[in-house]
């Protein structure tokens, strides 16, 4: 995990040149006559039940780029930030799930649509916080607007491959049918800012769940920008919840709530997996562990990113009988 440089804190904040030209963020900018202003800095807030609250607490903390420089300040959530989260996602999840797997579809098709009329914001943010270039920026951000197209493919089509008809000594039909889990926490990944948390978030609500995010500590902004996508689209408030924070002050909290049904730490560091899957055990989760060699070599565009078996990973499976005639 990436430590605070402390040199920065002692300058002025200052926008890097990724990020010059956009409305949302420059700190000077030229009026019509010519003359200088103070731009409008952006405000990153959490993201929760559909809203933008700031944090209960209203703390914050500094976000730096690749190359050192001060970014700006996100909320730095706690505890009770997560309870009210989880709260929202529980409240909106039976809803999500009664919707049918075409409209889930038509709405994370929504989702890609949004982020691609935002495209030139998110390349620079990622540029900001991954050190990147424009070049592999862009990559990256239309890789994540692609993930979610090609998610909603899927939305009305993994069950078929998740589930199944099952042979039986009777005259009976027998099926396997996937269902939504409920809540999923979802620790998103530290270093893949955006493709990393799309690639995480996807599959979780393409199925009906609803998703409590802990976004990367260091690298949260274009993660903020994507909920404001979220909440500009069809996606119903509460369906996606997001906080920014410490992550050793939100993961435990996430980890160990017991109104959450299954937790995604695939984003987490492989030193913590035994304590997050000791917090989770307290009501049985489902729990996806980070990879035993880390994160650090993932090629998150790789194909092997995206699956119909990573939507199974976030249901439950109900058999049902049925006899035949009947």
């Amino acid at each position: 995990m990436a430590t605070r440089r402390p040199a920065a804190t002692k300058r002025r904040a200052s926008t890097p040149s990724v990020l010059k030209g956009r409305a949302a963020q420059p700190l000077a900018a030229t009026g019509a006559n010519g003359g200088g202003r103070i731009g409008v800095r952006k405000t990153y807030k959490l993201y929760i039940g559909g809203a933008f609250p700031r944090t209960e607490s209203g703390r914050a903390y500094e976000i730096f780029g690749a190359r050192g420089e001060l970014l700006a300040n996100a909320c730095r959530g706690t505890r009770k930030d997560i309870r009210e989260a989880v709260r929202a996602a529980r409240k909106a999840q039976p809803g999500w799930a009664g919707k049918t797997a075409y409209n889930r579809s038509q709405i994370l098709y929504r989702i890609a649509e949004l982020m691609e009329g935002r495209r030139d914001q998110f390349v620079a943010e990622v540029m900001a916080a991954e050190g990147v270039g424009r070049a592999r920026a862009t990559r990256l951000v239309d890789a994540a607007i692609d993930r979610w197209v090609w998610y909603a493919g899927w939305a009305d089509k993994f069950s078929q491959v998740v589930g199944a008809v099952n042979p039986v000594a009777g005259s009976y039909f027998n099926f396997s049918i996937p269902e939504a889990t409920g809540v999923v926490g979802v620790v998103a990944p530290e270093a893949s800012s955006l493709l990393g948390l799309v690639s995480r978030l996807a599959p979780v609500i393409v199925s009906g769940n609803a998703g409590v995010v802990i976004a990367s500590e260091t690298r949260p902004l274009p993660a903020v920008t994507l909920t404001e996508v979220l909440a500009t689209s069809d996606v119903p408030g509460g369906v996606v919840n997001l906080i920014t924070g410490l992550r050793r002050e939100l993961v435990p909290t996430l980890a160990s709530h017991m109104d959450v049904n299954a937790l995604d730490a695939f984003g987490a560091d492989p030193d913590e997996a035994v304590a997050i899957e000791t917090a989770a055990v307290e009501n049985v989760k489902r729990l996806v562990r980070p990879p035993s060699a880390g994160l650090e070599r993932y090629d998150w565009l790789s194909p092997r990113a995206q699956s119909p078996y990573l939507i199974g990973e976030y249901t439950e499976i109900k058999t049902v009988w049925h006899p035949i005639g009947a």
